[in-house]
């Protein structure tokens, strides 16, 4: 099948590489003529485990093509999708003008019947406008049709090429059997396709990753009142958890949830609620939460040191959002760097993938470390942001050699409080009562 991907960012090259693995001849259009150029030479402008391999071998085997010109992108496709980015407005609300923008030029562009799909995550209501946007200037039939992604980063090839389920928003039965086609290689497994209408798939994507929030949300205000009450977190997790009405997956506690899509979504899903006069208390509740907790850790850490963290250098292990990713969108390390810093302290950091993004943004205002014990070396205290694996096992007595202090506050709770005190640690993490040497 011809497809043409509108659109380079994470989702639209996750999806232009991965239908191309299936057979497909993919074409991905995007208006950063320096942006294609790379991408034509074989550089991937983002780190996604696994991505790379297939995303080699579909332009050597002449299934992955990319171009900036929306006419010849789009030439022949039976499919085109819209995998353009919503970023989020000063009320929340998700930016269309992006995607309504490119629907507006497809319609004098389109030859043939052809299925326009919302690769993008959008507000409910968005196909309907997509549509009137194609609709003004096009002469031919054609069909738009509602599909969010549910990819994680760090795993997004593996969710794509063997997905939970795959949703498709849709009335037409034309646009339905072009769909079941195009994944069908994905599901012979027997995971569902679940083909609903436009809107309530719109408003599936959003329910998803609002849930998933609530969970993490959740999980992190049981473990502040654990450490109140002097109760272990992880073991009430495990408790919890093997409740199959609960399940194991999000009961993790931590510093909070960044990146590209929870923040965003919730706050896009709130926006809406507000826009339908419904008063949605526990979004309001799951970001006031999750805005708080970012920082939670530096409280203690003032206390630490007396309240006066001026001078005082502070490691920090991890930039990404999460691990398996160079996303730092709105990453919790950002928020306690520019709190670190505020109070006069300097900051080392030390990232496996994301150290040049956080480059770009902050320049020469933290310092940047080549490694993770070279980022201890010398500090006052470590703090821990994202739990990369190679921060769950290191050399715990060079790491102790290295600071100026035994201190360490572990914003993913990557080591068992008994091991630090063995140490010689005090060590502050979440849902734990801290430990001191």
């Amino acid at each position: 099948m011809k497809i043409a991907v509108v659109g380079t960012g994470y989702v639209g090259l996750v999806t232009g590489t991965c239908f191309a693995e299936t057979g497909n001849n993919v074409t991905c259009v995007d208006i950063d003529a320096a942006k294609v150029e790379k991408l034509r030479q074989g550089v991937m402008p983002i780190y996604e485990p696994g991505l790379d391999v297939l995303f080699h071998r579909n332009i050597e085997q002449g299934r992955l093509h990319f171009t900036t010109n929306l006419a010849e992108g789009i030439a022949d496709a039976a499919v085109i999708f819209l995998a353009l980015p919503t970023p989020p407005g000063e009320d929340g609300s998700a930016d269309l003008k992006y995607i309504l923008g490119v629907a507006s030029d497809l319609g004098p562009l389109l030859s043939h019947y052809t299925v326009v799909i919302d690769k993008s995550t959008v507000p409910v209501g968005t196909s309907q406008k997509v549509y009137a946007k194609i609709a003004e200037k096009a002469k031919v039939e054609f069909d738009v049709v509602s599909n969010p992604e549910f990819l994680r980063e760090g795993v997004a090839v593996e969710d794509f090429m063997k997905p939970d389920r795959v949703v498709i928003g849709t009335r037409s039965d034309k646009a339905k059997k072009v769909m079941e086609r195009l994944y069908a290689p994905l599901v012979r497994q027997g995971n569902p396709i679940i083909f609903m209408d436009e809107r309530s798939a719109e408003m599936t994507k959003y329910a998803a990753n609002a849930f998933l929030a609530t969970k993490i949300t959740f999980m992190n205000e049981v473990a502040n009142l654990c450490e109140l009450v002097g109760a272990n977190v992880d073991d009430v997790r495990k408790g919890i958890g093997s409740d199959t009405r609960i399940g194991k997956r999000f009961l993790f506690a931590g510093i909070g949830y960044g990146g590209s899509c929870f923040p965003k979504d919730v706050q896009a899903l709130h926006k809406t609620s507000t826009e339908y006069g419904y008063d949605f208390k526990i979004l309001d509740s799951v970001m006031d939460v999750n805005d708080k907790q970012k920082t939670k850790l530096i409280p203690q850490l003032k206390e630490y040191f007396g309240g006066n963290l001026q001078g005082k250098r502070i490691a920090l292990w991890g930039l990404a959002f999460k691990p398996y990713t160079d996303d730092i969108r709105e990453a919790p390390a950002l928020y306690n760097i520019d709190e670190l810093l505020a109070a006069g302290a300097t900051v080392v950091t030390y990232d496996a993938e994301a150290t040049a993004n956080v480059k770009r943004l902050l320049g020469d205002k933290i310092e940047y470390a080549h490694d993770l014990y070279a980022c201890a070396k010398g500090a006052d205290a470590l703090m821990i942001m994202t739990e990369w694996p190679e921060f769950r096992t290191p050399d715990l007595e060079q790491i102790a050699a290295s600071l100026n202090n035994r201190v360490i506050f572990d914003g993913r709770n990557l080591f068992e409080p008994e091991q630090m005190i063995e140490l010689g640690f005090t060590y502050y993490s979440i849902g734990r009562v801290p430990v001191k040497a």
